[in-house]
C-alpha cells in the first residue's frame, strides 16, 4: 500500500489514514490507489469488523482532489473507477466511520458522505467547492437523502464552507467533539458496533442503502426479506442466550 494511505489495525478495528499532511491530504493518484487497496483489504479480512477513515494532522481530513495533478493531466470526465466510493464502485459490507479533523472539502466531503457514520472535530469545516473551480458534482446526488433540499442547493451553488456544528445541525455529522477527543469518540462508536451482532450490522447497512432507492411500502417488504437471515442466524440464538446467562455474546457472524 502507498505511504499516502496508512492502514493500522487494533483488534477488530482498522484505522485508514489519508497521509499527505503537506498537501492537506489532497487525493492524488497514489492516495487513490492506496484507498482502493485499503478497502479491498478491509473487506477481505474476516477479523476486522469496523473501519475508521481519517486524515493525518489536524488541519485537514481531505481537501479534495489534487487540483495540481488535475491541471497537469487535463482530466475531463473522471472514469468510473477514478476514486473508490463505498456503495458505488467498491463494496464494503462492514460499518465505516469518518473521523473528520479539519477541512473536508469537495472530494473530502464525498469521502465523509460515503461513510456510514461521521464524527467531527469542533474545528472541522465542510464544503462542496466544485463550483469555484468549474468541476462537476454528480456524486452529490445521494446527499438529498441526508440533508434538506435548500441547504444542499446552497452548499452546491455557493461553495461556502460550514462548521462542524452546522453539519451536525443539518444531520450530516453524528457527533461533534473537541479535537483531542476525535479518535476516542470514533473508537467508542466502533466499540458500540462491535458489541452487536456482525450479521445485523451488515444487513442494516444493506437496508439503509436500499431504502433510499424505493418507496416506503416496498422498503418494508424488502427489509423483511433482508432481515430474515438475521432472524435465522446462530447469532439470533446466541444473543438471548447470553442475556439469560448474564454474559457477553460470542458472535459468530452467521
Amino acid at each position: 500500500m502507498a505511504n499516502e494511505v496508512l492502514y493500522e489495525t487494533d483488534g477488530q478495528v482498522v484505522v485508514i489514514t489519508l497521509n499527505r499532511v503537506e498537501k492537506r491530504n489532497a487525493l492524488n493518484a497514489a492516495m487513490r490507489e492506496g484507498l482502493w487497496q485499503a478497502w479491498r483489504d478491509f473487506e477481505a479480512d474476516d477479523g476486522l469488523r469496523v473501519a475508521i477513515l481519517t486524515g493525518a494532522g489536524d488541519k485537514a481530513f481531505c481537501a479534495g482532489i489534487d487540483l495540481v495533478e488535475f491541471a497537469d493531466t487535463k482530466l475531463g470526465v473522471p472514469p468510473p473507477n477514478f476514486l473508490p466510493v463505498l456503495g458505488q464502485n467498491v463494496k464494503v459490507r462492514k460499518p465505516v466511520i469518518a473521523a473528520v479533523n479539519g477541512f473536508a472539502y469537495a472530494g473530502g466531503w464525498r469521502l465523509a458522505q460515503m461513510c456510514d457514520l461521521c464524527v467531527a472535530s469542533d474545528t472541522a469545516t465542510f464544503a462542496i467547492t466544485e463550483a469555484r473551480v468549474g468541476r462537476g458534482v454528480p456524486w452529490a446526488a445521494p446527499l438529498i437523502h441526508m440533508i434538506p433540499q435548500r441547504i444542499m442547493t446552497e452548499l452546491l451553488m455557493t461553495g461556502n464552507p460550514i462548521s462542524a456544528q452546522r453539519a451536525y445541525d443539518i444531520g450530516f455529522v453524528n457527533h461533534v467533539v473537541a479535537p483531542d477527543q476525535l479518535m476516542a469518540k470514533a473508537r467508542a462508536l466502533a466499540d458500540d458496533i462491535l458489541a452487536g451482532a456482525p450479521i445485523f450490522m451488515e444487513t442494516t447497512k444493506e437496508m439503509m442503502a436500499m431504502v433510499t432507492e424505493v418507496g416506503a411500502s416496498d422498503a418494508v417488504v424488502a427489509a423483511d426479506r433482508l432481515f430474515e437471515r438475521v432472524y435465522r442466524s446462530e447469532d439470533a440464538i446466541e444473543g438471548p442466550l447470553a442475556f439469560r446467562e448474564k454474559r457477553k455474546p460470542v458472535w459468530r457472524g452467521r
